[in-house]
C-alpha cells in the first residue's frame, strides 16, 4: 500500500498498541486479553532500546502491525513478536525484512556469527504463515495456554503436605533465592536464558506483586552435603521450588512459573503449588488463572496442569530462522 509508513516506538504509543493487540486477539482467541499496563511494560523495560528494536506500521496513519525485539541471550539467539492485522500483509513482510536485519545486526554486536531468531506466533495468527515459509523460517517448538474457572467458594487453600513450607517473597533475600530456584529448575528447559538477578528484576517489572510469588521449602532437604540449598525460615530445611505468578492481568490470574528442583520432584509439590495458586487467586476474587506450557517438556508439566483441571485456551508455535551476520567492526 502506498500509504504504509513503518517508524520506531515511542512510549506514547502505548494505548494504541494495546488496541491493535486487542483486535489481533479478537480474531485469534476470540477475546481481547491484552491489557495496556502490560504494553507499557514492555515498552519501559530498560533493555527495550525502541529507536531500534521497535516497529509501528501505519496504514492511513492508523496501527496495522506491530513488531518488537530483544535479547536476552547476549548471544546469537534473538526474540521477536510480531503483530498484524489480516488485510495488511504487505506490512508484514515489510516488518520481517527490517526485523531480521536489526536481528542480525544484534547478533553481530553480541560477537555471535549467526543469528538464530525466535518469533512466537498464536497457532492460528493473523499472519500470512506464507510469508515467514518463503523466507527461511520454520516451526520448531508448540505451547499451549491452558486456563482454568476458579469459584472462591470451592478452592480453599490448601495446608501443605508434612515437612514442606511455604513463604512469600516480600523480603529481599527470599527474591535472591526465588531467582536462584527459576535459573536452577529451568536450566535444560527449551530456550530458557539465563538472566541475572537484576536482569530477572527488570523482566519481572514493578508490576509484580511479591506476595504472590512463593518458596517451597523440604525439612530435610539439603544439597547433599548437610547444608540447606538456601536461606530462610526453618534450620535445617532446603528451599526445593518456587512458584512467580501475577496479579495485574485484566484476563485472569497468572502464574508465570513453576519450578521444582529435580531432586525433589515425585512428592506432589508441583501440585500443592498448583492448589496454592488457585485457593489465592480465587481468595483475591479472579474467576480464571492461566499459565504457558511447553508441550514438549519433559518434565510432563502439561499432563500435570490437565490433571488440576487446567484445559487449552490456545495454541502458540515458536518459528525459528537462522540468519547470517556480518562481523562488527574491530574497535
Amino acid at each position: 500500500m502506498d500509504d504504509l509508513t513503518i517508524r520506531p516506538v515511542v512510549p506514547g504509543d502505548a494505548p494504541a498498541i494495546c488496541r491493535l493487540l486487542n483486535a489481533v486477539d479478537m480474531i485469534e482467541i476470540g477475546r481481547a486479553e491484552t491489557d495496556l499496563r502490560s504494553v507499557e511494560a514492555d515498552l519501559s523495560h530498560p533493555e527495550a532500546g525502541l529507536p531500534d528494536n521497535s516497529w509501528l506500521a501505519l496504514a492511513g496513519g492508523e496501527p496495522v502491525g506491530y513488531g518488537l525485539m530483544w535479547d536476552d541471550s547476549g548471544a546469537e539467539r534473538i526474540d521477536m513478536d510480531q503483530y498484524i492485522l489480516p488485510d495488511h500483509q504487505d506490512a508484514a513482510e515489510r516488518l520481517f525484512e527490517l526485523m531480521e536485519a536489526q536481528a542480525a545486526r544484534r547478533a553481530a554486536g553480541n560477537g555471535a556469527d549467526r543469528a538464530v531468531v525466535h518469533l512466537h506466533l498464536n497457532a492460528h495468527p493473523t499472519l500470512d504463515t506464507a510469508i515467514p515459509l518463503r523466507r527461511g523460517w520454520r516451526t520448531v517448538r508448540r505451547y499451549h495456554v491452558l486456563t482454568r474457572p476458579l469459584d472462591p467458594a470451592a478452592e480453599p487453600v490448601p495446608a501443605p503436605p508434612p515437612g514442606l513450607t511455604l513463604r512469600d517473597c516480600r523480603d529481599e533475600a527470599d527474591r535472591v533465592i526465588a531467582h536462584e530456584l527459576i535459573q536452577d529448575t529451568f536450566a535444560r528447559h527449551f530456550d530458557h536464558q539465563p538472566r541475572t538477578y537484576r536482569q530477572w528484576l527488570d523482566d519481572l517489572g514493578e508490576l509484580i506483586d511479591w506476595s504472590l510469588v512463593w518458596i517451597a521449602s523440604l525439612d530435610g532437604d539439603g544439597d547433599g552435603d548437610g547444608q540447606a540449598s538456601g536461606p530462610g525460615p526453618g534450620s535445617g530445611s532446603g528451599d526445593v521450588a518456587v512458584m512467580v505468578t501475577s496479579n495485574h492481568r485484566e484476563a485472569q490470574g497468572w502464574i508465570n512459573s513453576l519450578g521444582v528442583r529435580e531432586r525433589a520432584r515425585g512428592r506432589g509439590i508441583a501440585s500443592y503449588l498448583l492448589r496454592h495458586a488457585f485457593g489465592v487467586y480465587a481468595g483475591l476474587g479472579r474467576a480464571e488463572i492461566g499459565l504457558g506450557v511447553d508441550t514438549g517438556n519433559e518434565t510432563g508439566a502439561l499432563r500435570l496442569y490437565e490433571a488440576h483441571g487446567m484445559a487449552q485456551h490456545f495454541a502458540a508455535d515458536t518459528w525459528e530462522v537462522t540468519l547470517p551476520v556480518t562481523p562488527a567492526p574491530a574497535p
